[in-house]
């Protein structure tokens, strides 16, 4: 799966225009506050899912001047499934809509397996920084993409949950009510089992990958191992349920009067450790940064073997924190990926010994000039927008 090229209309504070990526390693440099986090934001939309960076549809479309425009609109050319696609995505009104090969579908959601992709942003060294529900979320979001259907069984465990928290409140004014939990014990025993075998499944073949490419980027000097064991680490589909259920009985009374339900999978944690001791509590910030990209990456690695097609992989301010051989396995090491990187040094372009890069001022993007043919291809380059 590749990115052939990227078309943008009043998106954030881009001027119109488009890109031609390379194949490999696209290098997206600038100063700060000029545009580049947004190109990233404009191709992982194509994903189908919200931006990565929390914002409303309703504040994607913007003008030169500052004003919301009416609307934005996106267009991708794809290499995948062995041939070139067609995709457009416009947001109005808060609003999404797509067209996929010429045809016209009324929601964004319609790009859903159409285009794959992996990011990483600043925001995800809170996977290791803050608590268990980050982790979490990582599980869940990677899992919804390689198994759609994981999608539902999270959202019925989800929902009764919540019930069953809805229930425990009104307990203390209606104790009565307690022995209806059954019924509510009964569907997150369900569900809850399907959540901690996906989890516990995906766990096991990220773990391999994840740690060989973190040696990749540390350059063999470090090691780390990740473990997902809910339920004293239970496997077996009836083990997890009949520990879930015991867990459930053993702390009802305790549930009922906080009000929440205390054990299940919402509360599970992914636990991450460099050279034996916890990433969390005794990783650098290099170190860190490095562990969520070897995560991220091994992620799209299962991806690729689940669909068959790699997602491109999307990296935002990845180079900071990290000396110059973590640079370079990125720059040079990930070998049959699309790779989009964006950072402030342009001393980072001239580390790659292949790729294209991409200066971005203003809003305006210009692809660099190619060193070896000695001239910028000007075909591919975007105009300059005069009126920021």
């Amino acid at each position: 799966m590749n990115v052939l090229r990227l078309g943008f209309e009043n998106f954030r504070n881009l001027c119109p225009g488009e890109i031609f990526p390379g194949e490999t390693i696209n290098v997206i440099h600038g100063s700060n506050a000029q545009g580049k986090t947004n190109l990233l934001e404009a191709i992982w939309l194509f994903t189908g899912g919200h931006s990565f960076r929390g914002t409303k549809d309703s504040e994607l479309p913007v003008l030169k001047d500052g004003k919301n425009a009416p609307a934005a609109s996106l267009s991708m050319t794809l290499f995948t499934e062995g041939r070139e696609q067609e995709l457009r995505l416009e947001l109005r009104d808060g609003r999404r809509s797509s067209v996929i090969n010429g045809v016209e579908k009324k929601t964004g959601s319609a790009l859903v397996g159409k285009f794959c992709a992996v990011i990483f942003s600043p925001e995800h060294l809170l996977l290791v920084k803050e608590g268990p529900s980050r982790r979490r979320a990582f599980l869940d979001g990677a899992l919804c993409q390689s198994r759609p259907a994981f999608t539902r069984v999270l959202a019925h465990y989800n929902k009764a949950l919540m019930q069953r928290n809805a229930l425990l409140k009104d307990i203390p004014r209606h104790p009565e009510l307690i022995d209806t939990l059954d019924v509510w014990d009964e569907r997150l025993i369900l569900f809850g089992t399907e959540v901690v075998q996906e989890r516990a499944a995906f766990c096991k073949d990220l773990e391999p990958r994840a740690a060989e490419i973190y040696r990749g980027i540390a350059k063999n000097r470090e090691e780390i191992t990740l473990s997902y064991a809910p339920f004293g680490g239970a496997e077996t589909k009836t083990e997890i349920a009949e520990r879930f259920s015991e867990a459930l009985k053993n702390a009802r009374n305790a549930d009922a009067r906080a009000g929440f339900t205390s054990v299940g999978p919402h509360r599970d944690d992914l636990t991450l450790t460099i050279d034996g001791l916890s990433a969390r509590t005794f990783g650098s910030q290099g170190q860190q940064r490095s562990i969520v990209l070897a995560l991220k990456l091994a992620e799209a690695d299962i991806l690729y073997r689940k669909t068959g097609e790699r997602p491109v992989i999307l990296l935002d301010d990845v180079m900071s924190e990290l000396d110059m051989s973590r640079r370079d396995y990125l720059l040079n090491h990930l070998d049959g990926r699309q790779v989009f990187i964006t950072c402030c040094d342009p001393e980072t372009v001239r580390l790659m010994e292949t790729g294209r890069g991409f200066y971005v001022e203003k809003g305006t993007v210009r692809q660099d000039t190619d060193e070896k043919a000695g001239e910028v291809n000007a075909e591919n380059e975007t105009p300059t927008c005069e009126s920021e």
